[in-house]
């Protein structure tokens, strides 16, 4: 039940933030900011490691109500064969074991979910440093230009060599298939 009440507490407090970003928008702003603040509460929702940190909390508290249920069924089942207790009635007043680690392992798959993802958004991050690791710069913002980006000619001539390395790669596979596919239809002979 406390993971009951601890996850109606997090929809209570995010109604709050909800209620505070209202408010925060009310107020006169400009356009770009209310847009700032939309992207923020949005990259929070997504974000696996905010989610990560929401999360914890819970876990904490299935982690103590599962333990304050196996206890409160170890004492009863110590009762029980110490010939302390035969009432069936006590039977309805402990709560169910199976249900309380059930959720605590919801959460768990929940978390491992979470990392997951943030280790592979990490490795995204990475091979796209590797890869491209200078940017093309805009027409935009043409008095800014960066020292470490690329002319629109290297751009292009990078992103045809990482196509014809795609293609070799296609070319590679198919190969093997045919490989494995001919060896297949020779051994079925």
């Amino acid at each position: 039940m406390s993971t009951m009440a601890s996850q109606q507490q997090m929809v209570t407090n995010s109604a709050q933030m909800g209620v505070q970003q209202a408010a925060i928008l009310q107020q006169p702003q400009t356009q770009q900011q209310q847009q700032q603040q939309q992207q923020l509460s949005q990259q929070q929702d997504f974000d696996p490691v905010h989610r990560f940190k929401m999360l914890i909390p819970l876990l904490k508290d299935s982690l103590q109500n599962v333990m304050t249920i196996a206890s409160q069924n170890f004492g009863h089942n110590a009762a029980i064969d110490n010939g302390r207790t035969t009432e069936k009635g006590n039977d309805a007043a402990v709560q169910r074991f199976d249900k309380s680690l059930e959720e605590f392992y919801a959460l768990c798959d929940q978390l491992e979910l979470c990392l997951r993802l943030a280790h592979e958004c990490l490795s995204q991050s990475i091979d796209s440093t590797k890869h491209s690791p200078n940017l093309v710069p805009t027409a935009t913002k043409p008095d800014t230009v960066q020292t470490e980006s690329l002319s629109y000619s290297q751009y292009l001539s990078m992103i045809k060599s990482q196509i014809a390395c795609a293609k070799d790669i296609h070319n590679a596979l198919l190969e093997c298939s045919k490989k494995i596919a001919g060896k297949g239809q020779g051994a079925c002979n």
